[in-house]
C-alpha cells in the first residue's frame, strides 16, 4: 500500500477503535461505534485494495471527478462514502485531509456531550 502511514495516523485520533471485519476482509476504524474508515483488504493476497472514507457529497463527487482513483464508496453507500485505490495517486496531504474530514463528519453525528466523552477518552486498538 502505497499510504503506510494510516493506521498510525486514525489510531492517534482520541476514541478510535480499530477491529478486523472478517466477514468482508476489512479493517474497520469507528469512533462511537460508527464508521468514519475502512481499508479493504484483497481476499487472496491480503493487501490493501481501498481506503474508504465519508465525505460531504458534493465534496466526493468534486473530488471523483479530479482524481481517477477516488471512486463511489466499494460496497458502500455511493453518495455518501469514498474509496480510494490504495496503490493510486491521490497525495498523501489530501487523503490525510479526506480521512481528517471523515472523522468530523462523523464525529458531529453525535450529541454535544457525546462528542465531548469522545474527544476526551481513550483510544482502543481491538487488533
Amino acid at each position: 500500500m502505497k499510504y503506510p502511514w494510516i493506521d498510525e495516523y486514525l489510531l492517534a485520533k482520541p476514541s478510535v477503535t480499530k477491529d478486523l471485519q472478517a466477514e468482508w476482509n476489512g479493517i474497520r476504524y469507528q469512533i462511537g461505534g460508527k464508521l468514519f474508515a475502512a481499508i479493504c483488504l484483497d481476499d487472496a493476497t491480503g493487501k490493501a485494495v481501498y481506503i474508504t472514507l465519508k465525505l460531504d457529497p458534493a465534496e466526493g463527487e468534486f473530488l471523483r471527478r479530479q482524481y481517477e482513483d477516488i471512486i463511489p464508496g466499494y460496497y458502500m453507500n455511493k453518495v455518501h462514502w469514498n474509496s480510494i485505490k490504495a496503490d493510486g495517486s491521490v497525495p498523501d496531504d489530501l487523503l490525510r485531509e479526506m480521512l481528517e474530514k471523515s472523522y468530523q463528519l462523523v464525529l458531529s453525528g453525535f450529541s454535544k456531550k457525546k462528542q465531548k466523552e469522545l474527544l476526551e477518552g481513550e483510544k482502543n486498538d481491538a487488533v
